[in-house]
């Protein structure tokens, strides 16, 4: 488990490139499916990924299955009484900031931070 500041380091990183790149969303079926049936459209998933806080951290980081890519953080967000589970990668240096997954939860996800 990251210690709150590790988190907190994560994620300011990850807003800071999120604004000078696109974040690079991995069209997954799961993840535009996800869109559709939580109602949301990809600005407001954006919202959802920029408003992240240290309390929503769920686990990481972890590597990523290419021993290539970086390590990620997951979280847990939450949109119209529904929750989202998100995985984030701060990508590689000078590159677009990634968001491999955004829907449903497939486990529960408990908030070690909160």
């Amino acid at each position: 488990m990251a210690l709150k500041n590790d988190v907190q380091t994560f994620l300011d990183d990850f807003k800071v490139k999120a604004k000078i790149f696109e974040i690079n969303y991995y069209p997954r079926k799961k993840n535009t499916d996800a869109l559709l049936q939580l109602e949301i459209t990809a600005q407001i998933r954006e919202e959802i990924i920029m408003k992240l806080e240290f309390r929503d951290y769920y686990r990481g980081p972890s590597g990523d299955k290419d021993p290539k890519r970086p390590e990620f953080y997951e979280f847990g967000a939450h949109y119209d009484g529904k929750e989202i589970y998100v995985k984030l990668s701060l990508g590689k240096f000078s590159k677009s900031p990634h968001c491999m997954s955004f829907h449903p939860p497939e486990d529960v996800i408990e908030y070690p931070l909160r």
